[in-house]
């Protein structure tokens, strides 16, 4: 069963609120709660955590982010979760910049660098304090596009107002501009700001 729950236009703690009611009442199914900013997505996704439900978000549009509780047996008792769960502040650092110029991590082998990219990728999401911007760019630009199995976790960031950013240049030079699937396009000039305007910088 799929239950969605809408929390467009509320504020903290009422979309949190209005997702564990829905959760006590479910025992399997999909719930999908939707919202209009990213501190909401950030407040709904807290709460899946706590609740153990490994949560995902997307942004849809501009002013339009869902996020999605994949629930199997009972969900009331993980529901219960703690109050500081409901309102949380911006989870971004503002200054704090990922950098992923590859979409390997590390030098060796090949397929073992793949693997630990796409375990790094997944790890920023789930960081206390998520950072402001991703930059990617060479290959790091193909993390961005279709087929990336790091797509949905950049999806997650780019929900939680994470600002993805992908070398244009790099996407052009591989073929793939037209295979972009989140952030936007960016230029050299652009990187060269965030880096140089950076508080801390994060490179795998």
């Amino acid at each position: 069963m799929e239950k969605i729950v809408d929390a467009r236009g509320l504020t903290c703690p009422q979309p949190v609120m209005k997702a564990k009611e829905a959760l006590k009442e479910m025992n399997e199914g999909i719930l999908k709660v939707l919202v209009d900013n990213e501190i909401a997505v950030q407040n709904v996704m807290k709460l899946g955590n706590y609740a153990g439900l490994a949560p995902t978000s997307e942004k849809k549009a501009d002013g339009e982010f869902e996020v999605l509780f994949h629930v199997n047996g009972n969900a009331g008792e993980m529901a219960e979760t703690p109050e500081q769960a409901e309102c949380i502040p911006d989870g971004r650092t503002k200054g704090l910049v990922a950098v992923l110029s590859s979409d390997q991590m590390g030098s060796g082998n090949e397929e073992l660098g793949r693997i630990l990219m796409k375990g790094f990728v997944y790890a920023l999401t789930k960081l206390e304090k998520l950072p402001e911007t991703v930059l990617l760019y060479n290959g790091g630009a193909r993390l961005s596009v279709e087929g990336s199995q790091s797509l949905e976790d950049l999806k997650n960031l780019e929900a939680q107002g994470v600002e993805i950013l992908t070398c244009g240049t790099c996407l052009n030079y591989y073929e793939l501009t037209d295979k972009l699937k989140v952030g936007s396009i960016t230029n050299m000039y652009e990187i060269a700001e965030k880096m140089a305007g950076a508080r801390s910088v994060i490179r795998p």
